[in-house]
C-alpha cells in the first residue's frame, strides 16, 4: 500500500511539473521592461528612457513619446547569453526624452513585437536657474543634502560636471576629505541641461560622507581634465580643434555636531525609518516555521551602517532569522537603503505564541530627538502538529488540479502575464510541497521497514538500526561534501540509535567538546548568514574518526559463546 501511495505521489509530482514546463514556456516567451535613468527632472533638462526585451529584438515603436516629448540621441545593443542550456538573445534600446511642459507626465507604453511596457510616470519641475561660469566650456557644481550633519551621520554628496561641447577624454576626481569616509553611490547619470541659452552636457555622480568626528570639515573640490573635441559653433573657442579642458569644483566646509548625550546606541542618526511587515501569518502549526517578512526603509543610511535587527527570544517558539537583504538608492540627495528581512518562527506547541515586531532605536536628525520605530506585535494562534501520513492526502493532491483551473480561468482577462505570473508560482510551491513531504516521508533507500518516523514536524532523518554506526558515518561524510543544508542537518541526527529529534538534543548527547562545538558553529552560520563553508569544514574535522557518544546506547545481553567448531584435544 505505502509504494502505491509513493508512486501516486511521484505521479502527481510529474503532472505538475509538466504544468509549471508549459506555463514557463509561455512566460518566458518575451521578458520587457521600461525604465527611467531618472523621474524627476527639472524643465529643460533629460532623462533617458531604457527598454530591454528578449524577444525578436524588434525596435519599440516611439511614436507615441512624441505628444509630451522631443526625443533625440537613439541607442541600441545587443547581447547573447546562455541561460539554462537555452539561448537567450536580449536587446537594450534607449532614447533621450526632453519634456516639452512642465508636471507630471506620463511615458506611454510602448510597443515591443508582440509586448508592451508598462506606462512610467516622470516629475517635470520648474526649470533650474544655473549660471555658467563666464560662459566656460566646462565647469563643475557640488551639493550637500545638510550643512550642519552630526557625527557619523550619512551625507549626501552630488558633483555635477557641465560641458559644451563633446568629449575625446576626459577625467572627474574627487579628493578624499580628511576626518571622514567617502564612498561613491551608483554609476553616474548623464543628461543635458539649457544654461543661458547654451546647451550643456551634464555628468551627476553621487557619493555618501559620513564625519568621523565633530567640528569643521572641509571637503575638497572636485577636479576635471579633459580634451574636447572642435567643430561646429564652438570652433572659435577651441581653435578649431582638439584642446585641453579643466575645471576645479568649488569647496565645501560642513559644520559636524557631536553626538547627543541621550543619543540611543547603537548611534544611528537618519533623517526617517519606516518599517512595516510584508508578510505577517497570524494562524500557524506546532512543530511548522510560519515565515515572517519585515521592510524597512532607512532615509540617510546605506546598508553596512545598519545594526542587527532580529526578533526578541520568543515563548513556546523558536526563532530562525535569514541574513538580511538590502536594496541602496540615491534620492532627494542622499543615500537611502530598504532592508527586508525573512524570519521563521517554529513554535513548540499549540497555543498562541505573541511575536513582537522589531524595534529599531535611531535619532531623527531633523527634529534633533530619539526615536524608535517597527512595525506591530502580531498574535499567532498555533493548532496542534500535524500528524505524519505514509502519503500526501489525497484532497490535498487534487488541489493542484483546482488552483490551475482557478488561475488559468483569471489568465483569461485582460492581465495575462500576471495571472501566468501566478500560476507559475503556485504550481512551484505545490511541487515544492509534494516533494518534501515525500522527502520526509519515504526517503528512497535509507527508510527500512519497522523504523519509528519521527516526530510531527521534524526534519527528515536518515534512521539506522544497532550494527549501522559506520554507514551513518559515512552518509555524513559525503553529504559535507555536496550535499544540502538540510541533508547535512538530517545525517548529522542520524548519528545516534535512535535518532536525535534536533541538533539541540544531538549537542546534549555528544561527548566530544569539538564536535558540540562543530555543530553550534553549523547552527550559527545556517540561521545568521556565517561563512557556511567554514561551518562544513570543521563538521568535516570534528566527526572525520566518528561521534563520540556522553553515553553508549544500550545494547541486548548477549548470549552465551558458541563451542568452538574444532575444540583443541
Amino acid at each position: 500500500m505505502k509504494a502505491v501511495r509513493s508512486k501516486g505521489v511521484r505521479s502527481a509530482i510529474w503532472i505538475v511539473a509538466m504544468l509549471m514546463l508549459s506555463c514557463l514556456v509561455g512566460v518566458a516567451q518575451a521578458q520587457t521592461r521600461a525604465w527611467l535613468d531618472r523621474d524627476r527632472i527639472a524643465f529643460g533638462e533629460t532623462t533617458t528612457l531604457n527598454v530591454e526585451t528578449d524577444g525578436t529584438g524588434d525596435a519599440p515603436d516611439w511614436a507615441p513619446l512624441a505628444r509630451d516629448f522631443d526625443v533625440s540621441g537613439h541607442t541600441s545593443r545587443r547581447q547573447v547569453e546562455i541561460t539554462n542550456g537555452r539561448r537567450v538573445t536580449r536587446s537594450l534600446f534607449g532614447v533621450a526624452l526632453r519634456p516639452r511642459r512642465e508636471g507630471v507626465l506620463t511615458v506611454p507604453a510602448l510597443q515591443v513585437g508582440g509586448a508592451r511596457t508598462a506606462p512610467l510616470s516622470l516629475s517635470v519641475a520648474p526649470a533650474a536657474v544655473t549660471v555658467a561660469r563666464g560662459g566656460a566650456p566646462a565647469f563643475i557644481e557640488a551639493d550637500v543634502d545638510v550643512q550642519s550633519p552630526y557625527v557619523q551621520q550619512s551625507v549626501g554628496y552630488v558633483l555635477r560636471l557641465y560641458y559644451a561641447t563633446p568629449l575625446v577624454s576626459g577625467s572627474l576626481d574627487q579628493p578624499s576629505p580628511e576626518g571622514a569616509s567617502i564612498q561613491r553611490i551608483g554609476s553616474d547619470v548623464q543628461y543635458s541641461r539649457d544654461i543661458d541659452g547654451r546647451r550643456y552636457s551634464v555628468v551627476e555622480r553621487r557619493y555618501q560622507i559620513v564625519p568621523e568626528r565633530s567640528g569643521t570639515l572641509s571637503i575638497p573640490g572636485a577636479r576635471f581634465e579633459g580634451r574636447g573635441a572642435g567643430g561646429g559653433m564652438f570652433d572659435d573657442v577651441f581653435n578649431r580643434g582638439p584642446r585641453e579642458l579643466s575645471a576645479n569644483g568649488p569647496p565645501r566646509v560642513l559644520d559636524v555636531r557631536a553626538m547627543p548625550a541621550n543619543a540611543p546606541q547603537p548611534w544611528l542618526p537618519l533623517s526617517g525609518v519606516q518599517a512595516r511587515w510584508l508578510d505577517a501569518p497570524t494562524q500557524g502549526r506546532a512543530g511548522e516555521a510560519s515565515t515572517f517578512v519585515l521592510e524597512a526603509v532607512f532615509d540617510g543610511a546605506v546598508g553596512t551602517q545598519l545594526p542587527e535587527i532580529g526578533l526578541p527570544p520568543l515563548q513556546g517558539a523558536q526563532v530562525f532569522a535569514e541574513p538580511p537583504q538590502y536594496d541602496e538608492s540615491f534620492e532627494d540627495g542622499r543615500p537611502r537603503v530598504r532592508l527586508t528581512r525573512r524570519y521563521s518562527v517554529v513554535p513548540r506547541a499549540e497555543g498562541s505564541v505573541q511575536v513582537p515586531g522589531p524595534r529599531i532605536a535611531w535619532w531623527d536628525v531633523r527634529a534633533g530627538a530619539a526615536r524608535t520605530s517597527g512595525p506591530p506585535a502580531v498574535s499567532l494562534a498555533v493548532a496542534p502538529g500535524e500528524a505524519r501520513t505514509g502519503a500526501a492526502p489525497q484532497a490535498e493532491v487534487d488541489s493542484v488540479a483546482s488552483i490551475a483551473s482557478q488561475t488559468a480561468s483569471d489568465a483569461g482577462g485582460s492581465n495575462l502575464w500576471p495571472a501566468l505570473a501566478a500560476l507559475f508560482a503556485a504550481l512551484w510551491l505545490v511541487t515544492a510541497w509534494l516533494a518534501w513531504r515525500l522527502y520526509r516521508q519515504q526517503p528512497i533507500g535509507l527508510v527500512r521497514a519497522g523504523v519509528a518516523s519521527a516526530a510531527p514536524g521534524d526534519a527528515p532523518v536518515f534512521p539506522q538500526s544497532a550494527g549501522t554506526a559506520g554507514q551513518a558515518h559515512r552518509r555524513l561524510m559525503h553529504v559535507l561534501q555536496t550535499g544540502e543544508p538540510a541533508e547535512v542537518e538530517a545525517a548529522l541526527r542520524a548519528l545516534p540509535d535512535p535518532p536525535a529529534a534536533d541538533l539541540d538534543t544531538l549537542t546534549a548527547r555528544l561527548d566530544a567538546p569539538a564536535q558540540r562545538d562543530a555543530v553550534g558553529l553549523w547552527q550559527r552560520a545556517r540561521w545568521t548568514g556565517g561563512d557556511l563553508p567554514g561551518a562544513r569544514q570543521a563538521l568535516r574535522a570534528a566527526f572525520r574518526g566518528g561521534a563520540s557518544w556522553r553515553d553508549a546506547p544500550s545494547r541486548a545481553p548477549r548470549g552465551p559463546d558458541l563451542p568452538p567448531l574444532y575444540p583443541r584435544r
